[in-house]
């Protein structure tokens, strides 16, 4: 993969770019003179057919950077054929790009782009593609859905653009995304941007992109730098929990890990903490399969705050946007302690690392600090004399660690046909009823499925799924507890 310099002081115009003369008469009367970094960077690059994997953020000019260079490379004479693809999470970035492109491409006489999803009825949209178009915008979902009815032909496709790609592997469209790509010629150029770039997004790129050149911009590299803060807190072995329950409350984090070392404990606390109100679940090595599966999604779309795990059952455990790790019993190596912190501080998000210590392993602390090279934050916590642990716990249910997603849990999955596309449309459609930002994360297992809905529409999106129907079947329903 080629590394493109960096640098946000860069400023090239756009009359300095090889556009024609339609395209920079468009662009003069938006007001557009100078790039924006993502553009300067990108936009030379896809001019000359290149594959890029992009960094960027909303605002950032980065429709304008993939879409420019498309309209600049359309044919359009003759039969009208769709030489560009871009792929969206939501039928309203879907909207928002189209208008941009439309907007962009309003000297191009002819043009012809279209919306693919759901929201607009589809014997509209198959009306626009017997006529033709140049350009679609499409989810993931309705794309599959015209491909499986055989309406929508990607043998001519040039260019193909994943826009927010980290947010539909989030949303769980990557076999959608895979099966789209793979409908496409080997020749093509594809373009992937992306707010972050886990590690799916890597592996995404090195498949199905050829020497693709990276561009980041400098102010978003520094921001990408694992920042953790790493903590240290003395407590008796009597203060543990009363000084967990503390911290929880004082750093009121989105989302956390907290590490024990027997399985023991971690129900303990998880029950504990349940009780109180406090969103928060354990996995360990009794667990059975179904029990982690349930586990693991609710943690992963935000309808569990806090996971409670011993090292052994956290082994895989990949989790993005970790807001912090607590470990609640110091680990028994630096290697396992290194391990634990890394989950948290990435993609240019600030972590924090808290371990809870005895005084009697002030030793321990120093060997590790010695063996991992990090100065740890000293504090104590003071003035817990005589507080009510009870009180404070449920006091940190109501200061936030309460989840506000839910998972809902449905009866058909991939054997059946089941994609995320189906499900969001459900949800969102006409007799769903709801906004696509209530709707989080949707994973598709083998004969289920789960998807994230905001907690204050849950019990509306298990009706609208109770009621309706799912790719034309009924399926049971119900709130995963």
């Amino acid at each position: 993969m080629t590394a493109t310099p960096t640098s946000s002081a860069l400023s090239l115009e756009f009359s300095s770019l090889p556009f024609s003369a339609e395209i920079l008469e468009v662009v003069r009367e938006l007001g557009y003179e100078k790039l924006t970094p993502i553009q300067a960077q990108s936009i030379p690059k896809l001019l000359e057919g290149r594959d890029l994997i992009g960094q960027s953020k909303t605002g950032s000019g980065k429709t304008a950077a993939f879409s420019l260079p498309i309209l600049e490379n359309l044919d359009l004479r003759g039969r009208r054929q769709l030489q560009a693809l871009i792929l969206c999470p939501t039928r309203e970035l879907c909207t928002q790009v189209a208008r941009e492109i439309r907007k962009l491409g309003r000297r191009h006489a002819g043009l012809q782009v279209l919306i693919l999803a759901g929201g607009s009825p589809l014997f509209t949209q198959l009306g626009a593609l017997e006529k033709g178009v140049h350009i679609a915008v499409g989810t993931p979902g309705r794309i599959i859905d015209h491909l499986s009815r055989r309406t929508l032909d990607l043998r001519s496709v040039k260019t193909v653009v994943l826009d927010e790609a980290d947010r539909m592997l989030d949303m769980g469209f990557q076999e959608d995304m895979e099966h789209i790509l793979s409908q496409t010629p080997t020749n093509r150029q594809t373009v992937l941007f992306s707010a972050t770039f886990p590690r799916m997004i890597e592996a995404m790129s090195r498949a199905y992109q050829k020497s693709p050149v990276r561009v980041t911009i400098a102010d978003e590299a520094g921001e990408r730098a694992p920042q953790i803060q790493q903590y240290i807190y003395e407590a008796e072995l009597d203060d543990k929990f009363k000084t967990l329950v503390y911290l929880l409350k004082k750093n009121a984090t989105g989302s956390a890990i907290i590490f024990c070392n027997l399985k023991a404990t971690c129900a303990e606390l998880a029950r504990t903490l349940s009780n109180h109100g406090v969103s928060a679940e354990a996995i360990h090595g009794d667990l059975e399969q179904f029990e982690r599966d349930r586990v693991m999604a609710k943690f992963r779309n935000g309808s569990t705050r806090l996971l409670i795990a011993t090292d052994v059952a956290a082994r895989g455990i990949d989790v993005e946007n970790l807001d912090a790790v607590y470990n609640f019993d110091l680990p028994s190596t630096p290697d396992v302690y290194t391990h634990r912190i890394g989950r948290t501080g990435r993609a240019g998000k600030k972590g924090i690392a808290i371990s809870l210590v005895l005084p009697k392993q002030a030793a321990r602390v120093r060997d590790l600090e010695e063996q991992t090279g990090v100065t740890f934050i000293r504090e104590k916590v003071s003035n817990l004399e005589g507080v009510e642990v009870a009180l404070m716990t449920e006091e940190l249910g109501e200061a936030g660690a309460e989840a506000k997603m839910e998972t809902l849990h449905i009866s058909g999955g991939r054997k059946d046909k089941v994609r995320p596309g189906d499900i969001l449309g459900a949800l969102t459609g006409e007799a769903g009823g709801l906004a696509a930002k209530d709707v989080g994360k949707i994973e598709i297992h083998d004969r289920f499925a789960y998807v994230a809905v905001a907690k204050h529409v849950a019990r509306d999106a298990l009706q609208a799924l109770t009621d309706g129907k799912i790719k034309g079947r009924k399926f049971r329903i119900h709130l995963v507890q």
